[in-house]
Order: C-alpha cells, then structure tokens, then sequence
C-alpha cells in the first residue's frame, strides 16, 4: 500500500497543476484559520501559506524548482495584481493630493531609516559587508529589492528571502506596533505597512480598509522607487 502511495505521489509530482492547486488549497486553508482566529494579524494567511507548503515539500522530499514549475502561474499573476492596486488608489487621490507634502517627507525618512538600521544592527551583530548590503533593500518589493542589491555588491538571493521575511514580520505585527504607538489615522497606518512591509503588509492594509489599503499602495510603489534612487547615491557618497 505505501509502495503505490509512492506511486501516485510521483506521478502527481511531476503534474505541474499539483503545486498550483497546493498553493491555492494552503492559501485557502491559511485565509480560513486567519478568519476563525478574529483576523488577528499574527495568523497571517500567507505565513500560514509558507508554512503548510514548506511542510510539504520538507515531508515529500520534493525540491523548490519542481513547486514553482507549477506554481508560477502565480508568480505571474503578482503584476496585473500589483497593477490593480492602483484603482483604490485612484479613488482615494483626492485624500493624497492634499497631504502630498508629509506624504513625500515620511516616505523618503521612512526609505533611509529602514535601510540604515537594518544595515548598521547587522553590522553591529558582526554581519560580513555583502550581507549587510544585501540587508539594505529588505522593505522594498522583492524584484526592485533584489536588483538593488545586486547592483551595490549584495546578494540578490539573500535579498529575496529577507524581504519576504520583512513582508511577513510587518504584516504579522505592524497593525499591533501601530495600535501600541496610538496611531489611529488611516493614512498613516497605510503609510507605515506600505513603507515597511511592501506587498506583504499593503494586502494587510486592505484588511483594515480601503483607505489604508491605497495609502498602503502609494507608499509601497514611492518607497521602491526612493530606495532605487537614494541608496546608490548614499553608497557613493560615504564611499562604500
């Protein structure tokens, strides 16, 4: 019996449709127990995603490559979604157009703050210098992240896995670290998620309301670029 359960897990493994369906199912599974949980942040969905599909894949013995041959139909899709942001955005434009000025300035403090702490707590935990580099991108969205660091000497790789960590953490306890620092605007809230924690932590905001979801967007897409542009141009600078 365990011999033609073999059988069947092989063949079905090699079915790229397997690891979509699993992605879907751990997903679905995630975003169910997050519900029955009260929405708490804690129980993020798409952690609870990672880890039921790790899991598998620990228990199956089965590699990285062979899941996202079947899972990047979902890869691909990250873009028309990432596009799509901009249509709560678009209805709440009148809100950002009347704080663009402190809108600019949080995210261009919120950009250097990020990477400089993060690069000087790795440094002072003995970090070697590439991957104290490659830490300086961690809250910007994984492709811009990983081109980033490449282009200073870091390692792209390592890269995509901090920001997807950063993603997690702030999503998990962004919205409790907010609720503890008494920040209760909207805008704000959206603004602090979408600086820190990217994508993760912008389909966080949308949770708490579409206010917070577009601030949350904005600020996603404006940190990506800033980073792009001031981090090189701060590594010229000090000589690094």
């Amino acid at each position: 019996m365990k011999r033609e359960l073999q059988e069947i897990w092989v063949y079905l493994a090699a079915n790229p449709l397997l690891w979509l369906t699993v992605t879907l199912v751990a997903y679905q599974a995630g975003l169910w127990l997050y519900r029955r949980l009260g929405c708490r942040p804690v129980a993020n969905p798409v952690l609870l995603a990672i880890i039921l599909i790790g899991a598998l894949l620990f228990a199956t013995g089965g590699s990285y490559d062979d899941y996202f041959a079947g899972a990047q139909f979902v890869h691909f899709l990250l873009g028309p979604a990432t596009v799509a942001l901009a249509i709560p955005l678009y209805r709440q434009f009148h809100r950002v157009r009347r704080a663009a000025l402190p809108l600019a300035l949080a995210i261009l403090a919120g950009s250097l703050s990020a990477a400089l702490s993060a690069m000087g707590l790795a440094w002072l935990l003995g970090a070697s210098w590439q991957s104290v580099i490659s830490l300086a991108p961690k809250s910007v969205t994984t492709p811009v992240a990983m081109g980033i660091a490449e282009k200073l000497g870091g390692l792209p790789s390592l890269t995509a896995v901090l920001v997807i960590l950063t993603g997690i953490i702030g999503a998990s306890l962004g919205p409790w670290v907010l609720r503890l620092a008494r920040v209760r605007d909207p805008r704000a809230r959206g603004l602090g998620l979408g600086v820190a924690a990217h994508g993760i932590g912008t389909a966080q905001a949308f949770q708490a309301g579409e206010v917070t979801g577009a601030f949350s967007s904005l600020a996603m897409g404006l940190n990506a670029l800033a980073t792009a542009i001031l981090l090189p141009l701060l590594f010229r600078w000090a000589g690094w």
